[in-house]
């Protein structure tokens, strides 16, 4: 994909620079060690770091620089791309690749004698020193105040919501007119409309390379939804049920209205701990993907051993599939369910890659665990929305939705890098989803939320994650619904507030 034809949201500034595309004074040298996308991105940083580059000018297209270059038109994409992804560039359809509005912060504090580190090789000049050592500027170019003005609005830095503003309006008002065109039903298929589950299983395919028929699928209404169902169908009271902790509160509440007794089962830096899981669970949830909160990916041999201990105790493994189109700098991990389509449930929703309000998602599962979940949900009455299954099966069909997250993985990567680049080594999670964990300890924590909130960002904790015994401390970031303009600005304040909690 060009980056010419990149859809963002408030990419662009006031400028009296020109639009014209600049000379770029750039090459690259074939004899090289370094791969040519990797030389043309390193010396478009050089420029855009000591100015020769300035901020709101617009580069040549990807066409004509390969010209110049007489370099592969795909080499400079992957170039232009990479940059955008960590905020050197910025883009519009329609209008070109510009110069982002870079911030070059200069501590003025001199740096202990003998630290000699070299610079990082690719943060970005807007990244401040890591937990906002230096001054600030003075001249109000990307300074963040000390309270909020009147009138600014909050920055919501709070994890489990993404970006619902910036969507392909042509996409989203044909889809819901086709919608309208589907008759009204009096009898609803339990597994959903078939034609949406087919989309769905050539979906999950290629996404998740899970090799599925819509025979194993069922629309729900979201994870929620989903892991009711299953919680009604293979749970009753004094069941035990385990869930990740911290983990993800509803599945709690879920499994404990279904009477279960709840286990919390620990987690670390990579996912859920095999070997602390007890026997005599009929139940375990996890986020293999992107353990929520901590944000681990469980590592192919934990999956292997989880698996084991799921066949040697007989429990039922529930993948929640929440955030997975979102990754990283990281190859896709293989989802549970396709390891042992038997033994898994995958839960999945469009929640967090479309929006909450289209109030879509999905169960697969074995064929007989599936007629089972089914005729659980006709003896609750419950069922998915007629015409938003049929507006969904529309984006699939056409391409809209997989266009929509190829979009929205450049914006998130964009904003999870101003995190890092900011933060440093100590966010935890960062190579997928929409948020991250930044580990602190846990008498600083409680200040600096208030803190936060005073100067205008709302910030979560580890601490309402937790089941029992709070055993990790920290930060949860989420940059789904904020601005990139408003992450930077946010993060800056949570980079001033750390700094000194970690210095006592």
């Amino acid at each position: 994909m060009d980056i010419e034809n990149t859809s963002t949201s408030s990419c662009f500034w006031e400028t009296t620079l020109p639009r014209t595309p600049v000379d770029l004074p750039v090459s690259v040298d074939r004899e090289a060690a370094a791969a040519l996308t990797v030389q043309l991105g390193d010396r478009l940083r050089t420029a855009m770091r000591d100015g020769t580059l300035k901020s709101g000018e617009r580069l040549p297209s990807t066409r004509a620089l390969a010209r110049q270059l007489s370099i592969s038109r795909t080499v400079v994409t992957e170039a232009y791309q990479q940059l955008y992804a960590e905020g050197w560039l910025d883009g519009r359809h329609g209008s070109g690749t510009y110069v982002a509005d870079l911030v070059i912060h200069t501590p003025s504090a001199p740096r202990p004698s003998g630290s000699g580190a070299p610079a990082e090789p690719h943060p970005p000049p807007s990244a401040r020193r890591a937990y906002g050592g230096g001054p600030r500027r003075s001249d109000g170019a990307g300074a963040v105040p000390a309270a909020r003005g009147r009138g600014e609005q909050m920055v919501d830095l709070r994890p489990g919501q993404p970006w619902v503003r910036d969507y392909d309006e042509a996409a989203w008002r044909r889809a819901w007119r086709r919608a309208a065109d589907l008759p009204p039903g009096d009898r609803p298929d339990p597994l959903g409309l078939p034609g949406l589950r087919e989309a769905l299983a050539v979906h999950l395919r290629r996404t998740r390379a899970i090799a599925v028929g819509p025979e194993n699928i069922m629309v729900t209404r979201g994870t929620g939804n989903g892991l009711d169902l299953v919680a009604a169908t293979l749970l009753r009271p004094g069941h035990r049920a385990g869930v990740e902790d911290p983990g993800y509160r509803v599945a709690r509440e879920v499994f404990a209205a279904r009477g279960a007794e709840i286990v919390p089962c620990p987690v670390d830096e990579d996912g859920v701990v095999v070997d602390g899981l007890p026997d005599g669970l009929r139940v375990l949830y996890t986020t293999p993907a992107h353990q929520y909160p901590l944000g681990g990916r469980l590592p192919v041999p934990r999956r292997e051993r989880l698996l084991d201990w799921a066949r040697r105790t007989g429990a039922v493994i529930v993948e929640d599939d929440y955030d997975a189109e979102f990754r990283y700098d990281v190859a896709p991990l293989p989802a549970l369910h396709g390891l042992d389509p038997d033994r898994v449930v995958l839960l999945g929703t469009l929640s967090k890659s479309l929006a909450p309000d289209i109030g879509v998602g999905w169960l697969v599962a074995a064929p007989d665990l599936l007629a089972a979940v089914a005729a659980t949900r006709t003896r609750l009455s419950d069922r998915t929305s007629g015409p938003a299954q049929q507006a969904v099966a529309v984006m699939l069909e056409r391409g809209d939705l997989d266009r929509h997250l190829r979009r929205m993985r450049l914006e998130y990567a964009r904003r999870r890098a101003a995190i890092v680049d900011v933060l440093g080594p100590r966010v935890m999670g960062d190579t997928a989803g929409l948020h991250v964990m930044v580990e602190l300890p846990a008498q600083t924590i409680p200040s600096l939320l208030a803190e936060a909130a005073e100067r205008g960002v709302l910030l979560d904790s580890t601490a309402r994650h937790h089941h029992g015994e709070e055993h990790r401390h920290g930060l949860v970031i989420g940059y789904g619904s904020a601005s990139l303009a408003d992450v930077r600005r946010g993060i800056t304040v949570v980079a001033d507030l750390i700094g000194p909690r970690l210095a006592n």
